[in-house]
C-alpha cells in the first residue's frame, strides 16, 4: 500500500473528498466521531448506529454505499469502543479491521479518518505508524518460492491519512514507511528457505543495501577471520559446506567525530545443533536463527531510507551450524578473538560462540553503545513467551540508563522488551575446569547465563543484549517472521538523533 497525508479544512471538507472509501469511527455509546458527523448530513450514519447494524465495539465494521451528500463512493464505519478513552488496543483493532475491509472492496483508494489524535497515552505519530505497519502486514506476501503464486491482492492500493499536514506528521509518515519497509526485508529474509538464504545471500543483501543507500559494506571470509583469530566463530562453521561471512555495513550519517552505535546480529542461517543435534520436529524453523542478522539488515534499510543523521554500524556474524566429520565436538576448547578460552559443552549453544567474536570486533569502532540482537535461547520463550524480547545489560548507572532508553523505545514503537538480570552469580555457572569459560551454564537461568557469557566480551564499552527467540517469528498456522525488533531498534536510533 502507498500512504500519504490529506488534510481537511472548511474549504476542503471530508464530505467533498472523491475517493473509493472513507473510514470513520463510531463508538459503543452510539456516538459518532467528528469525521463521522461531517458525513452524516442525511442522518444515514447515525441511523445505522441506532439500529444496531454496528455496535461500535472495537474492531467491528459496517460498509455503507452511496451516502447522500458524501462524494466518496463508500463510507466504512469502524468501531473503536469507548469514546471517553480510545485505547491503544481498540485503535489498533479498528485499524486492522479497516485495512482488512479495504482488501475486499472494488475500490483502489481510500481515506482513513479515524481519530488519530485521541488515542489514550499515544500521539498522532504513533497512530500513523500503526496504520502504516498494519497496511504493510496486510499485503505482505510469503509466496516468493511457490511455483504458482497466490492471487494478487485486490482492493485498496492507496491510502490517505486524514491528519494535519505538518512537518511533524510528514516526518512521522516517512519514518513509518521506512520502518515498515525494513520490517518487510527482515521478514523476507527470515521466511526464505535456508538453502537460499545462506551466509552468502545475507552478504549479498548487505551489498545491495550498500548500493541503494550508499553504505560502506565489507565482507570478511574465512582466511580473514582466521587472521583475526576468530576461532570461536569459526568453530561453529566447521561442519558446514557453506562458507562463513562476517559482514560490516556502515551508515555514517552523523558527524565524523561522533562515536557510532553498533548493532551486532546473530546470523546462523540454519541451526541443526551440530553434533548436539536438535530433535527433528520443528527443526525446519531453525532457518529463523538468523533473525538477529535479518533485523540488523532491516534496520539498516530503514535508517538508510530515512537518511538518519547518526553513525550506525551493523556487524553480522553468519554461518551454518551443521554436523559432519569436521564438526566441532562437545568438550572441544577454542580460543576466542579476545584470548579467552571456551570449553564447548554443547554445540547447540552456538549463537554465543559467533557473537562473542563479533562483540570483540566491535571494540575497534570505539562505539557509543553496542546492542547485539539474537535468537539466542529457548529459555527466553519460557520466561517471556512470544510477547516481549529479553533485554540484558550490566547493572550500573550507564547501563541502567541504556536499559531505560531501550525499553522506552520499544514501548513507543509497540515492540516491547523486558529486562532480565545479569551478574556475577550467573558467571559462576559458566566455570570450567579446563577453560576460562564454558559455553553453557549449570541448570537454571539459561537466558541469563547466555547473556552473562556475552558480557565477558563487552567490558570495554557500553552494551546491551536483546534475546529475540520468542519474538522474531511465529509458529503454527501463522508461521512466519514477524519483522521484530526492527521497530524497537529503529525507534531507539531515531531517538538518539534528538539527544543533546
Amino acid at each position: 500500500m502507498d500512504f500519504s497525508i490529506k488534510a481537511f479544512d472548511t474549504k476542503n471538507t471530508i464530505a467533498s473528498a472523491k475517493t473509493g472509501v472513507v473510514a470513520v469511527a463510531v463508538f459503543e455509546n452510539k456516538k459518532l466521531s467528528q469525521a463521522a458527523k461531517a458525513l452524516d448530513g442525511s442522518g444515514e450514519i447515525s441511523a445505522a448506529l441506532k439500529s444496531g447494524d454496528i455496535t461500535g465495539k472495537a474492531g467491528t465494521t459496517l460498509l455503507l454505499r452511496g451516502v447522500q451528500g458524501v462524494a466518496a463512493e463508500r463510507v466504512l464505519l469502524v468501531g473503536l469502543g469507548s469514546e471517553e478513552a480510545v485505547s491503544e488496543k481498540s485503535f489498533a483493532s479498528g485499524v486492522s479491521a479497516a485495512i482488512k475491509a479495504f482488501g475486499a472492496l472494488g475500490a483502489s483508494d481510500a481515506i482513513i479518518a479515524l481519530p488519530m489524535t485521541e488515542v489514550k497515552e499515544r500521539d498522532v505519530n504513533w497512530a500513523i505508524r500503526c496504520v502504516v505497519q498494519t497496511g504493510h502486514e496486510a499485503v505482505f506476501r510469503t509466496d516468493g518460492q511457490k511455483s504458482k503464486k497466490d492471487p494478487a491482492p485486490a482492493g485498496v492500493k492507496k491510502v490517505a491519512l486524514a491528519v494535519p499536514a505538518t512537518p511533524d506528521t510528514k516526518l512521522a509518515l516517512a519514518q513509518a514507511v521506512a520502518i515498515a519497509n525494513g520490517m518487510d526485508l527482515t521478514k523476507e529474509l527470515g521466511n526464505l528457505s535456508a538453502n537460499i538464504c545462506t551466509p552468502t545471500h545475507l552478504a549479498n543483501t548487505a551489498k545491495k543495501l550498500g548500493k541503494d543507500y550508499k553504505f560502506d559494506v565489507e565482507v570478511l571470509d574465512r582466511k580473514q577471520l582466521e587472521a583475526l583469530k576468530m576461532n570461536s566463530f569459526l568453530s561453529v562453521t566447521n561442519g558446514s559446506e557453506q562458507p562463513p561471512k562476517f559482514i560490516i555495513i556502515k551508515h555514517m550519517g552523523g558527524k565524523a567525530k561522533d562515536a557510532p552505535v553498533v548493532l551486532v546480529g546473530k546470523g546462523i542461517t540454519f541451526d541443526t545443533g551440530g553434533i548436539s543435534l536438535k530433535a527433528g520436529p520443528g527443526m525446519d524453523e531453525m532457518k529463523y536463527d538468523m533473525g538477529g542478522a535479518a533485523s540488523v539488515l532491516g534496520t539498516m534499510r530503514a535508517i538508510g531510507e530515512m537518511n538518519l543523521k547518526l553513525n550506525v554500524i551493523g556487524v553480522i556474524a553468519s554461518c551454518e551450524n551443521m554436523p559432519s566429520g569436521r564438526a566441532t565436538k562437545p568438550g572441544d576448547i577454542v580460543a576466542s578473538m579476545n584470548g579467552l578460552t571456551i570449553e564447548i559443552l554443547n554445540t547447540d549453544a552456538e549463537g554465543r560462540l559467533v557473537l562473542c567474536d563479533a562483540l570483540t570486533y566491535a571494540e575497534r569502532f570505539n562505539p557509543a553503545v553496542v546492542l547485539d540482537v539474537a535468537t539466542l535461547t529457548g529459555a527466553c520463550i519460557v520466561a517471556l513467551g512470544h510477547h516481549k524480547s529479553g533485554l540484558f545489560t550490566r547493572d550500573d548507572d550507564a547501563h541502567n540508563a541504556l536499559a531505560d532508553e531501550i525499553m522506552a523505545a520499544g514501548k513507543a514503537a509497540g515492540d516491547t522488551a523486558w529486562r532480565l538480570p545479569i551478574g556475577e552469580e550467573y558467571n559462576e555457572q559458566l566455570k570450567s575446569n579446563f577453560a576460562d569459560l564454558a559455553n553453557i551454564g549449570t541448570p537454571g537461568g539459561a537466558s541469563c547465563t547466555a547473556a552473562a557469557f556475552l558480557e565477558n566480551f563487552t567490558r570495554k564499552y557500553t552494551w546491551a543484549h536483546l534475546d529475540i527467540a520468542g519474538t522474531a517469528w511465529k509458529s503454527g498456522g501463522a508461521k512466519g517472521a514477524t519483522g521484530r525488533p526492527v521497530p524497537l531498534l529503529s525507534n531507539f536510533l531515531i531517538n538518539r538523533t534528538t539527544r543533546g
